[in-house]
Parts: C-alpha cells; structure tokens; sequence
C-alpha cells in the first residue's frame, strides 16, 4: 500500500509524479478540447441538428468531472510507491474519461435526425462507461490510503453506488423523466460534492 512522502528521496518522488501528471494532462486536455469544440459548433450552427437539453447537461457533466479529476488527482503527488501498476491504472482512469467524453459528442451523432435520437440510440455505451467510471473511482481514492479514503464517510460509498445502480437503469429505459430527473439531480449533487469535499486539498 502506497505511504506518505517521508523518505529523503520526498523531492524526487514528487518530481517523479509531476512526470506522470504531464502525461494524465495531455489526456484530460484532449477531452475537454473535444469537448469544447463540439460545444463551439452547437453556438456555431445551432440549426444544423436540434439540441437536446439533457444530452447538453450530461455534457456539461463531463467537463465538470474532468475538471475535477485534474483537481483531486493532485493528491496523487503524496505517495511514495510508484509502481508502473500504479502508473497504469491512473493512466486508464484518465482515458475512460476521455472515452465518455468521445461517447458525449461522437461523429458518429450525424448519423442521427438531431442529439435527442443520438442520446438515447447510443445510452448503453454512455452510461455503462459512467458507471464504470464510478467503480474505477473507488480503487482511485483507495490508492491514495486509507485514512483518505475513510474520511470521506459513508456518503462517498453510497454516492458512487447510487451512481452505478441509477446508470444500469438509464441503460434499461429510454423513460424521458428518469432521464431528465437523473441528469439535474446528479449534476446538482455533483457541484454540492465537489463543495463540501474539494474545495482545498
């Protein structure tokens, strides 16, 4: 299990992560250009396909974990056994997260009368990664030691549980509600956690 920086060798393991850390934003930023980009063409030529409101806000969604991401990962620079397991699992971590963003805005939406038929012709793949995501997240936060992970409390496990199970039903119903009430209830309750938990490191 990874330890906190105590050795002599503090200086060049920080300085080994900030290697790593180039590489994890060379990924975030190639998601977050794509995901800026499609959302430049959407102000652009807004009647070239008609918008949908919770296909925007799942989008929206994105780009705020991705920002976040960048944010807590910084946690990343107190551990001292870098392993290249470790080195490739946050390496992944950080490329699902750029799958959801290709999954949010695909070429392939062209295809498609306008971004509502898109959205739910293509839910399965969004939100089995999301969910995915949620699980990998958990290995994330205990990588970083237990005490980080335990002073998150109980909310964090049932976050992310609820976050896994509420995906599997968005994959199982196309139901417009659930899906409107899914996206608006989870980004509210995303920007309060990113609030209370991520406000300083």
């Amino acid at each position: 299990m990874p330890q906190t920086l105590s050795s002599p060798d503090g200086a060049s393991l920080v300085t080994l992560y900030v290697h790593v850390r180039v590489l994890l934003g060379m990924i975030i930023g190639l998601g977050l250009t794509h995901l800026l980009r499609n959302f430049a063409n959407i102000i652009e030529n807004p009647r070239r396909r008609r918008v949908y409101w919770v296909h925007l806000l799942w989008a929206l969604s994105v780009f705020l974990y991705l920002i976040h991401f960048w944010w807590w990962e910084f946690r990343l620079s107190h551990l001292v056994a870098w392993t290249f397991n470790l080195y490739l699992f946050v390496t992944l971590y950080a490329l699902l997260l750029y799958l959801l963003c290709a999954f949010v805005f695909s070429d392939s939406a062209a295809e498609y009368r306008d971004y509502r038929e898109y959205f739910y012709a293509r839910r399965h793949w969004f939100f089995g990664l999301l969910a995915l995501v949620y699980v990998v997240d958990l290995a994330d936060t205990w990588i970083k030691g237990p005490e980080y992970f335990r002073h998150f409390g109980p909310e964090y496990l049932v976050r992310n549980g609820a976050y896994v199970v509420l995906s599997l039903i968005a994959i199982a119903t196309r139901n417009p509600w659930y899906h409107g009430v899914f996206v608006v209830a989870g980004l509210l309750y995303q920007l309060s956690w990113i609030a209370r938990q991520f406000e300083t490191l």
